[in-house]
């Protein structure tokens, strides 16, 4: 079993057909294919997607569904094709493919974005970042809502210092995926 020596989490073992394969990378990493999702019990629901290709890169990710309950999921027919996954209907989250919301976080505070979700088939772990142009969404939702000054308090408005509620099939064969 191969090992990866991980900055942020030491030594991790792996198996070959855990890896989840972007075949275009990552927009800003194109050299970068195989990544590791790692979901640590005491940070849930974060998922770190840790690259086998460069161990000192790793992003910080969320489920769509855990930053927006209620999110529809929009995926090009190029982006499907990508990872492998008929275009005739919509895939579902959590059914034919995990969808994550990568997670920036800067001064002005912690935001996530859905405009351009991960989208990693379930069946095949191919993956892509799903730029959705004509979407609803942002690429900068905030996680948490902006301090209240306090007029805002002494004007009775409502707690606004916590944190939003969280919630929680014919694929072709690689030879036959779009080109990136």
């Amino acid at each position: 079993m191969p090992v990866l020596e991980s900055r942020q989490f030491g030594p991790i073992s792996y198996r070959e057909d855990a890896l989840i394969v972007f075949p275009c990378g990552l927009p800003g990493f194109e050299e970068r294919h195989r990544f590791l999702a790692l979901s640590l019990p005491r940070r849930e629901p974060l998922v770190f997607l840790q690259s086998v290709d460069d161990p000192s890169l790793c992003f910080l990710t969320l489920p769509v569904l855990a930053v927006e309950p209620a999110y529809r999921l929009e995926v090009s027919r190029q982006d499907l094709a990508v990872v492998g996954l008929a275009p005739a209907s919509p895939p579902r989250i959590g059914e034919d493919v995990l969808c994550l919301a990568m997670v920036s976080i800067r001064e002005t505070g912690a935001t996530a974005n859905l405009l351009a979700p991960v989208v990693v088939n379930l069946r095949n772990l191919r993956a892509v970042q799903a730029v959705a142009p004509d979407s609803r969404y942002s690429h900068r939702k905030p996680l948490f809502p902006p301090p209240v000054s306090g007029h805002d308090r002494a004007a009775g408005s409502t707690d606004k210092t916590r944190p939003p509620e969280a919630g929680r099939r014919s694929a072709r064969s690689p030879a036959e995926a779009a080109p990136c």
